[in-house]
C-alpha cells in the first residue's frame, strides 16, 4: 500500500512539471498576445491619427478650392466688366471715327424769324428723332433778322448750329400792295441754301419751316428717297407733304406718288439743282415760282400720300391762308415704316409712268352729276374725268380736296390726274382731258 503511495508521488512531479510548463507557455503565448495586441491598438491609434490629419489636409484643401473658385468666379466677373467696357469704349472710339467719316445725308435747316414759341415746338419735334441720325442729318437755324427771343432760343440747344441773315437794305416791291414779307423771305432761303450748299458743302439739303413737326420715320423716308434724287434727274425735289393729306383723304402710310406740282412743306433738294436754280432765284413768292413751267421744265417732284410734316403755323405771313379749311386737319404720320427695306424703284422714271398708268386704268369710270355719292357707292378705285380747270373746281369742292391750280397745273396733280382717298380705302382719280393719253391708256 506504501509502495503504491510513493509511486503516485512520483507520477505527481512530472505532471506538476508538464503543468508548470503548460502555465509557462500560456503566459508567455498571452504575453506575446498582449504585445501583439498593443502593437494593433497602436497601430490603429496611428492610423486614426493619420487619418484625422489626412481628413485636415482635404478639408484645408477643399477650403482653398472653394476659395479659388470664388476667386475665379470674381475674377471672371471683373474681367467680364473689363471686356464689355473695352468694347464700349471701342464701339465708342469707332463711333467717333465713324461720325468723323459719315457723309451727311443732308443738312435740316429750320427757317426761321420772329416766333419763339413756334421754333421751340418745331426743334423739340425735330429732336426727337434726329438726335440718332445727327452724324447723317446735322441741323441748322437760320434766323432772318435779329428777333433776340429767336436767337436765344436757337442758342439754348447744343445739338444744332445757328446761322444768321441779316439784310438791313429796303426792300423794294415790284408791285404797289405787294407785303414785303414775301421779298424778305425768298432772299432769306438764297441766302441760306449758298450757305449751306457752297460755305458747309453739303450735296442735299431738307428745308423745314419754324412752325413744323415731324413724324417719326421723317429721317428714314429722306434716306430712302436720297438715292431716287440723285439718279433720276427728272425729280427736282423730294417732298415730306400731301396737299390733299386730310385724314379723310389718305390710307396708306407706304404710298409715295410722283407730282409736277411742287408741294414744299419740308422738302429736300440736291446742290446740282441748286446750282442752278441760285443764279435766277426770285426776288419774292419763290414757292410760286418754283411751280412754273419754265423753272421746273418738266420735272417732277416726290411725294407721300400720309404726310411726314405737319403745319400748325395759323400764324405767319399767309395770314393763316387756308389753315382751318385745308392744314388744320392734315393726317401726320404716326407709325415707323422700315423703308430701308422697301423697293422704290417703281417711283423711276422708267417704271412710273406704267405703274400708274395700271392703278387708273383698273378704276372704273364714272360720269355725270353727283360723282360724289356715285364714287361713294361704287367698291374699289374709281377715275372722274373733268374735262377743264372750271370743271376740275367745281369737283374738287364736291369732295373737299384743293381746287387750286399753278400754270395749268392742279396740286397733287401727275399728268393732270390728282388722286386721293375718299373716307375707305378706295382711290378717286380726277382724270384730265390729255390724261389717259399721257399715261398711254386707250379712253373707255
Amino acid at each position: 500500500m506504501a509502495r503504491n503511495f510513493c509511486d503516485f508521488r512520483f507520477l505527481l512531479i512530472p505532471a506538476a512539471v508538464v503543468f508548470i510548463y503548460i502555465q509557462m507557455r500560456l503566459f508567455t503565448t498571452q504575453s506575446e498576445y498582449a504585445d501583439h495586441l498593443a502593437a494593433a491598438v497602436e497601430a490603429e491609434n496611428h492610423c486614426t491619427s493619420q487619418m484625422r490629419l489626412l481628413i485636415d489636409q482635404i478639408s484645408m484643401q477643399q477650403g482653398r478650392i472653394v476659395a479659388l473658385e470664388e476667386e475665379k468666379k470674381r475674377l471672371d466677373e471683373e474681367c467680364g466688366q473689363l471686356r464689355t467696357l473695352v468694347q464700349d469704349l471701342e464701339r465708342k472710339g469707332v463711333q467717333r471715327l465713324i461720325d468723323k467719316l459719315q457723309v451727311p445725308i443732308a443738312a435740316v435747316v429750320v427757317m426761321a424769324c420772329n416766333r419763339p414759341d413756334y421754333l421751340e415746338r418745331t426743334i423739340e419735334s425735330i429732336l426727337k428723332y434726329q438726335i440718332s441720325v445727327a452724324s447723317k442729318f446735322p441741323l441748322f437755324i437760320s434766323q432772318d433778322g435779329s428777333n433776340e427771343r429767336v436767337k436765344s432760343k436757337a442758342l439754348s440747344y447744343n445739338q444744332l448750329t445757328y446761322m444768321q441773315h441779316l439784310d438791313l437794305r429796303p426792300v423794294q416791291t415790284e408791285r404797289p400792295g405787294e407785303m414785303i414779307a414775301y421779298y424778305k423771305i425768298s432772299s432769306h432761303y438764297k441766302w441760306a441754301l449758298d450757305e449751306l450748299f457752297y460755305k458747309h458743302n453739303f450735296s442735299r439739303v431738307i428745308i423745314l419751316e419754324d412752325d413744323m413737326e415731324i413724324a417719326p420715320d421723317f429721317f428714314d423716308y429722306f434716306e430712302a428717297t436720297a438715292t431716287l434724287l440723285d439718279d433720276d434727274k427728272t425729280i427736282m425735289a423730294v417732298s415730306s407733304w400731301n396737299d390733299n393729306g386730310q385724314k379723310q383723304f389718305v390710307h396708306d402710310p407706304e404710298v409715295i406718288y410722283r407730282s409736277d406740282f411742287f408741294p414744299g412743306l419740308g422738302w429736300m433738294l440736291s446742290k446740282s439743282t441748286w446750282d442752278e436754280l441760285s443764279p435766277k432765284w426770285p426776288k419774292a413768292y419763290w414757292d410760286d415760282w418754283l411751280r412754273l413751267k419754265q423753272n421746273h421744265q418738266g420735272r417732277q417732284f416726290i411725294r407721300p400720300e400720309v404726310c411726314r410734316t405737319y403745319n400748325f403755323g395759323e400764324h405767319g405771313s399767309s395770314m393763316g391762308q387756308f389753315f382751318k379749311q385745308y392744314l388744320e386737319s392734315i393726317k401726320l404720320n404716326d407709325v415707323h415704316i422700315d423703308w430701308k427695306s422697301m423697293d422704290l424703284s417703281y417711283l423711276m422714271e422708267d417704271k412710273y409712268l406704267r405703274h400708274f398708268a395700271d392703278m387708273v386704268s383698273n378704276a372704273k369710270p364714272i360720269h355725270g352729276t353727283d360723282v360724289v355719292l356715285k364714287a361713294y357707292n361704287i367698291d374699289g378705285d374709281v377715275r372722274i374725268p373733268y374735262k377743264d380747270q372750271d370743271e376740275f373746281e367745281h369737283i374738287a369742292r364736291q369732295f373737299g380736296i384743293f381746287e387750286e391750280w399753278k400754270d395749268g397745273i392742279p396740286r397733287a396733280s401727275y399728268k393732270g390726274v390728282v388722286v386721293f382717298r375718299y373716307q375707305t380705302p378706295r382711290r378717286i382719280f380726277l382724270v384730265g382731258p390729255d390724261s389717259l393719253r399721257q399715261l398711254g391708256i386707250k379712253s373707255a
